[in-house]
């Protein structure tokens, strides 16, 4: 049997890395505490309906995918992390809630050309690291005439920034690895899909956070809770000055958002439809 090349050995100990970033910590509560209406409104958007098949891709704990199940469509839901799903069972479960699911790299779909009806992601596979790959297999999997949904933060809205306040903290990025927000920049994402959508309708839109009255409530959220703030801090060591230095950085970004002990957080809503 031969070694696997550099690259797919490379590929693996990426993806690995990712899946142990977004087990830290708990991202559910993120989901649930800060964002849980999006999902939701993605759902509406892409016009899941009875009956419809449903591609959730790095659906996490099922923000989305969750409530297209209960609009009646036959959901799977994808993850790169089984702790994660593991969650989302369980919350689909106390809903009520049936439908797949499935440990799934963004970037290796394990499902059939034309698949599904939809494909949606809520900032979910702009964390893949390859866009082109993951757009390449997301418009792969839905059939002709099928829609395609995203919500995306953008670069330049609270999270956008989170990531680029956090970058010069963090370990540098793997060759060819791209930033996430960069999927909720229109052109980007235009390039990324090409001709082979049709009827793109691409809105900013922002949903308000109204759980933290103070910038070092949101920073020691973030810390504790969210898989890519917490690996960035545990990145530093011991370097405890490098630490309050971006503990500073966050706390006047969440200053700088903060109205009346709330924040605006941009994300791009992207549908379209599937074409040959």
């Amino acid at each position: 049997m031969t070694e696997p090349s550099e690259a797919v050995q490379a590929d693996r100990a990426l993806k690995a890395k990712h899946r142990t970033m977004w087990a830290l910590g708990d991202y559910p509560s993120v989901v649930s505490h800060i964002i849980p209406e999006l999902g939701a409104l993605l759902v509406r958007e892409c016009g899941v309906r009875q009956g419809d098949r449903v591609l959730d891709i790095a659906a996490g704990s099922g923000n989305a995918a969750i409530p297209a199940a209960l609009a009646g469509a036959d959901v799977v839901a994808s993850d790169l992390t089984p702790e994660l799903l593991e969650v989302g069972r369980h919350l689909a479960a106390v809903r009520g809630a049936r439908l797949d699911w499935r440990e799934a790299d963004a970037e290796a779909l394990p499902f059939a050309d034309g698949e599904f009806d939809i494909v949606m992601s809520c900032v979910g596979v702009m964390f893949a690291p390859h866009h082109q790959t993951a757009a390449d297999e997301l418009l792969r999997v839905c059939r002709s005439g099928g829609t395609v949904g995203l919500v995306n933060w953008t670069p330049q809205g609270f999270i956008g920034r989170m990531f680029a306040t956090m970058k010069p903290y963090a370990p540098p990025p793997p060759p060819g690895a791209q930033p996430p927000p960069l999927w909720g920049d229109e052109e980007h994402v235009h390039e990324l899909l090409g001709d082979r959508v049709t009827d793109v309708d691409a809105r900013r839109q922002t949903v308000r956070v109204d759980r933290f009255a103070q910038p070092e409530d949101f920073r020691e959220f973030f810390k504790a809770c969210y898989g890519p703030t917490i690996a960035v801090y545990r990145s530093l060591g011991d370097d405890s000055e490098r630490a309050a230095a971006l503990d500073a950085e966050l706390d006047a970004l969440a200053r700088d958002h903060l109205r009346d002990g709330a924040m605006e957080w941009e994300y791009l809503l992207l549908t379209a439809h599937r074409q040959d």
